[in-house]
């Protein structure tokens, strides 16, 4: 997985972008707004930091669109692991839905870019 996921955040390197407190973050876990797996040798619990996006104010959130892509990943069937690598896993068939040098390589990156009803519509594909 680490081949696919350039940089991980623990919890709480994820409240710190966001803002808040470690708690804040389980319960986005929890509330499958975000996922994370277990990493390194100690194991310690992380999250893809292309998860969070800059906001215009200069702070951090999480990617709107990527809990109604979770919930459907897991409805699917997917793991933690199988999520994650699902999300970034390269797909050249998504370099269509974008122009010039913002064409989306991997579904976190066209959620990132706003195209959540395409990354859902496949989402849901997989679920059948």
């Amino acid at each position: 997985m680490d081949t696919l996921v350039d940089e991980w955040l623990t919890l709480p390197d994820v409240a710190e972008r966001l803002g808040t407190d470690v708690g804040k973050v389980r319960r986005l876990l929890q509330e499958d707004k975000l996922v994370g797996v277990r990493q390194g040798e100690r194991r310690i619990l992380s999250v893809p930091a292309r998860f969070l996006a800059p906001t215009a104010e200069g702070g951090w959130e999480v990617v709107a669109s990527l809990q109604g892509t979770l919930v459907l990943l897991r409805d699917a069937g997917f793991s933690e692991e199988e999520t994650i690598a699902w999300l970034f896993t390269p797909d050249p068939s998504l370099e269509s839905l974008g122009t010039g040098a913002t064409r989306p390589s991997t579904p976190i990156d066209a959620l990132r870019a706003g195209h959540k009803t395409e990354i859902r519509r496949r989402a849901q594909a997989l679920a059948l």
